[in-house]
């Protein structure tokens, strides 16, 4: 699977169920005794699940160092090959796992084993993310990184709004799909992340960071005249910044999907 690290984990999960959790309302989760969180990386849903749930809530990835930021229970594992026995737990859960694996449909056979009750993923649809900037270039490079990174990557990364089909295909009866919009917002004062990812963009770095979108330009020169122009809006960026007048706002549309195992 595609592995990121804490920070990159941090940096696009922190701020998720900050402003609404209605979108969970289908986990069911005050009937839950045990919920395995599939996937957990540094534990930003875990936390939620926890607040939300009386019951016990398990974290699973298969990194040890993020597990390290989690606190227990926990468990290190593969997410298609769950060291759990059948119905070892109410509900299983993942965030933006799927997306990630070659083959979800084997995930989430395992889910649907090990779970008694109800399996739940969180998938975004990263072909619709929008960004909106007072930078004028800046969102019209994003939807051109975007295509490229979608023509590079090596799996679906446009899964959640199509999340249901899969569960058809593996035999869960699905229950409700409910869109759950997380915003992230750039706006003075600067946080220390703020003025990072915008060092990151002057200087090329942020881009570079994602290989996949390199590999989805038609050639060298494509991806090189790409890097040009984000440096010159990175240093735009950070122009703004310096008055006080830069502003952002990427919208990342996720799906929370849930399905009932049959009995």
């Amino acid at each position: 699977m595609r592995q990121f690290d804490a920070e990159y984990l941090d940096r696009t999960r922190t701020g998720m169920w900050a402003d609404s959790r209605e979108a969970l309302a289908d986990l069911g989760l005050d009937d839950c005794e045990r919920v395995l969180d599939v996937g957990c990386g540094t534990g930003v849903l875990t936390r939620v699940l926890r607040e939300e749930t009386p019951g016990e809530v398990i974290g699973l990835d298969a990194d040890a160092d993020l597990l390290a930021a989690v606190d227990p229970p926990v468990v290190r594992g593969d997410a298609t090959r769950l060291p759990l026995h059948e119905d070892a737990v109410d509900l299983v859960v993942c965030q933006a796992l799927l997306i990630n694996l070659p083959d979800p449909a084997a995930a989430l056979r395992e889910f649907a084993r090990v779970a008694a009750d109800r399996v739940a993923v969180v998938e975004p649809d990263n072909a619709r993310v929008r960004v909106e900037s007072t930078v004028e270039a800046e969102s019209a490079l994003a939807r051109r990184a975007r295509r490229l990174y979608l023509d590079g990557v090596d799996t679906d990364v446009a899964l959640g709004a199509s999340a249901a089909d899969l569960f058809e295909a593996v035999g869960l009866d699905v229950v409700s799909t409910r869109r759950y919009d997380h915003v992230r917002t750039t706006a003075p004062p600067y946080s220390e992340s703020a003025l990072a990812a915008a060092r990151r963009k002057a200087t090329g770095e942020g881009l570079d960071a994602r290989p996949e979108v390199a590999t989805g330009a038609d050639d060298e020169a494509a991806y090189d005249a790409l890097r040009r122009d984000w440096r010159e809006m990175g240093r735009a960026v950070i122009d703004q910044m310096q008055d006080g007048d830069y502003e952002r706002r990427e919208t990342v549309p996720f799906y929370v999907t849930v399905g009932r195992v049959p009995e």
